[in-house]
Formats: C-alpha cells, sequence, structure tokens
C-alpha cells in the first residue's frame, strides 16, 4: 500500500544547523513530507508532538534537560487513548554514536538518523517511515511494541561510568549538618524540579543527585523505576490497583503517598 497523505513531521534536536540540514535533507528525500515544528529540548519536544499530533517523529538522543529516548517514553506514557485518538508516531532517532549503539536501535526495529545528515541513508530511513505507515493503516496500531522497544533502548545507550557496587548510604543535608540516610531506609525516590526527594517512612529529604544518575547507583533488583519521575523499593510496595480510566497506581507500607506507574513500566505489575 502506499502512503499518499501528507506526511507530517517533527524535528527535537537542540544543535540549530543540524536540524535545519535534516529538515532540508527531508524536503530532498521526501517533498510529501511536512516538518510541522522544531524542538530544541526533550520537554519541548513532548509538549509540541502531544499538540501537533505528527506522524513521524525524529528525536535527537541528546538533547538538554531530557534525552531523546526519555521524551518519547514520556510522550508515550502521554500520548491519547481511545478510538478517537491518533495511532503514536513512527520514532526515528538521531544519533552520533559507534556501531554498537546503531545496532542496539537496528535490533529493535527503531530506525535511526547519523549526525552528519547523511543523503542515502535518509532514503532509507524515508522509505522505513512509509512503509511503517503504510502498515499503521491497514493494522490497529499497538503502543505496547513502542513501549518494548523504548524499554529495551532505555540504559542501552552508553553513558558515563557509574559506580559498579550499589549505593549502600546516601548523605543528605539537613541544616547545617549532613545526614547519613540508610539506602535500606529509603522508601521512594521522586524527582522534583532541581532535586531528588528522598522519602522513607518517618522523613523527607532533598539532594541534588539527578534522578538518572542515582538510579545506575541503586541496585536493581530492589529498587524499580515505576516512572520516569519515580524509583520505588520494590520489597515496601503494598498495593498495585488501578483507576475507571485505566491508569495504574500502587502504595507502600509506611507511606500513604499514592504514585501513578507509567505505561512503560505497568509490565512489571502484569501479574497483579
Amino acid at each position: 500500500m502506499t502512503v499518499t497523505a501528507p506526511i507530517t513531521a517533527l524535528i527535537a534536536e537542540d544543535e540549530h544547523l543540524l536540524a535545519q540540514a535534516l529538515k532540508a535533507e527531508l524536503a530532498r528525500a521526501c517533498p510529501d513530507l511536512e516538518v510541522l515544528a522544531i524542538a530544541g529540548d526533550g520537554e519541548s519536544a513532548v509538549t509540541q508532538a502531544l499538540e501537533l499530533q505528527p506522524d513521524v517523529l525524529f528525536f535527537d538522543i541528546r538533547m538538554p534537560g531530557q534525552s531523546g529516548i526519555d521524551a518519547a517514553a514520556q510522550l508515550a506514557d502521554e500520548w491519547p487513548e481511545g478510538p478517537e485518538a491518533k495511532p503514536f508516531p513512527a520514532l526515528v532517532f538521531i544519533t552520533a554514536y559507534d556501531q554498537y549503539a546503531v545496532q542496539a536501535f537496528e535490533t529493535k526495529a527503531v530506525d535511526y538518523v547519523l549526525k552528519p545528515v547523511q543523503p542515502a541513508r535518509l532514503q532509507k530511513t524515508v522509505a522505513k517511515v512509509k512503509e511503517a505507515l503504510a502498515k499503521r493503516a491497514t493494522n490497529a496500531p499497538d503502543i505496547e511494541s513502542t513501549l518494548d522497544q523504548l524499554r529495551s533502548l532505555i540504559g542501552r545507550v552508553p553513558e558515563p561510568a557509574a559506580r559498579t557496587a550499589p549505593l549502600n548510604v546516601l548523605q543528605v543535608s539537613v541544616g547545617q549538618n549532613i545526614r547519613m540516610v540508610p539506602v535500606d531506609d529509603v522508601l521512594y525516590f521522586e524527582a522534583a524540579d532541581k532535586y531528588v526527594r528522598v522519602l522513607t517512612e518517618g522523613h523527607e529529604y532533598l539532594i541534588r543527585t539527578p534522578l538518572k544518575d542515582l538510579v545506575p547507583q541503586l541496585d536493581a533488583n530492589r529498587f524499580w523505576q515505576i516512572h520516569r519521575a519515580t524509583v520505588v523499593r520494590a520489597d515496601a510496595i503494598d498495593t498495585v490497583s488501578r483507576d475507571e480510566a485505566g491508569k495504574m497506581f500502587l502504595t507502600l507500607r509506611g507511606r500513604k503517598d499514592k504514585l501513578a506507574v507509567s505505561r512503560l513500566y505497568a509490565h512489571l505489575f502484569k501479574a497483579m
């Protein structure tokens, strides 16, 4: 099947010249593709994508504030549901990574554009996008397949080396003092502006370490990420439930807080 309707796209790339170069090359490679907007960071990309609902997203892996993968994950979590909702966009990541990273994208069927833009490679990307959109027109789209791709990619992109041994103690500021808080006492971590909230059964602390830097230092078997902004201690989970809209929430023993579980991490509780 040939896609005859105009294809709409959004580019998220913080390097202005590269974004303009990609837009120009897309115009040559696919004259029936319209770039609706260019976002310079992940947060703006999510906002504009929800507003414009394009057919395809070109997301840079590295952007200020939020990576392209994290932005795509947030977007998948917030994308409207229901029979009248538009299908989730086709995803194309912009990357400057070596062959190891490229293979990670290829094996998970998420296409990519290498920096700097290579016209011949972009032609192949456009062909894949058109094929994906044609299949989408004849088959009911399954956002779970997109979530599976994003789950597999999170953590695959090389990051600066993190500590190999799990973190055991947190140093938190309390007034003029430093308090040593055992990680075993923490019920959950929650990102909040420039800080991370550290919640124990009876106390709340603030630390400046970003959640994305903290997660690799935690024992993954004990601390589960349930939302882009929330990590909980698994053995402290008390109940997991869904509301009338199908949204999942959990509570922890020792806290009254009701914590949202995003679509990306809902698979952790399928047995429930």
